[in-house]
């Protein structure tokens, strides 16, 4: 790529910032809970969610399977399963996560890790993984066996392939081709995924915001608030707040929007 992915830029924000937030999305849709980002020693970070917690890598160039290590113990004692995705998902969907998380209560064998088999391939860096196994990654990572494959011959893996994926009717409308685990290798992948049309969203005004000539709900295009607030010629600062599908409310221009998103606007002034 030339630069390291996670400060690549993405509508206006990073693509850390993008997935993190989508991460912070689903924890809050599902009770909430910490994102963790893992980096190398002494990587320096875009801007994260005031929610977010760094951690890194006790050596660099380990591959991921220590970050999946480092990430499990570090919500062990919060959490009993994780998200765990890499940085270069630019479409990674809330409903997706949510789809993976719900697997571990499927019926049947209580499953160690959920294993998505999207568009074909083994997604190990789009599956949820019980906080329990970090130190049994840790102790594969000691004895240089690097692949999740090995994790995977040791434990139980519910695998989802496309149609148990789709079974949630929430991601099947959210996401029907499954661009959640495409990534972004090449520049030339990133080039293609950044000139994609952003989310088509919902946004409407209210109290005296809609007083100044954005009254009615408006359709527009916008991976984020702060560019949602923008197509409407809307300054999205301190006194303004945001409420993403009438239950979470947002300050932050970097949050994320999805397909069918329905933003509104408001004072954040007493009285507004």
């Amino acid at each position: 790529m030339g630069t390291p992915k996670a400060s690549l830029p993405w509508h206006g924000s990073t693509l850390l910032r993008q997935v993190a937030g989508v991460a912070a999305r689903a924890l809050e849709a599902t009770g909430g809970g910490p994102v963790v980002v893992v980096r190398a020693p002494g990587q320096e970070l875009p801007e994260l969610p005031d929610t977010a917690e760094v951690h890194d890598d006790p050596v660099e160039g380990r591959g991921p399977l220590q970050g999946i290590a480092v990430g499990l113990a570090a919500v062990a004692d919060r959490a009993e399963v994780a998200f765990v995705c890499s940085t270069d998902l630019p479409f990674l969907q809330v409903a997706f996560i949510g789809r993976v998380l719900a697997a571990f209560d499927d019926a049947g064998v209580p499953p160690d890790v959920v294993l998505p088999m999207a568009r074909g391939h083994r997604q190990p860096l789009a599956a949820g993984y019980r906080t329990s196994l970090a130190p049994r990654v840790a102790k594969l990572v000691e004895a240089d066996r690097l692949k999740p494959a090995f994790l995977f011959e040791e434990c139980e893996v519910r695998r989802l392939d496309d149609a148990a994926l789709h079974a949630d009717a929430r991601l099947a409308a959210a996401d029907p081709l499954l661009d959640s685990v495409v990534n972004v290798n090449e520049p030339d992948d990133y080039a293609a995924a950044l000139a994609r049309p952003a989310p088509e969203v919902t946004v409407q005004c209210f109290g005296v915001l809609a007083s100044q000539g954005r009254r009615g709900s408006r359709t527009v295009r916008a991976a984020t608030i702060g560019t949602a607030a923008e197509a409407i010629g809307l300054p999205f600062d301190r006194h303004v707040l945001a409420a993403l599908n009438g239950d979470q409310t947002s300050r932050d221009p970097h949050l994320p929007l999805m397909t069918g998103d329905q933003v509104s606007f408001l004072s954040a002034d007493a009285g507004g």
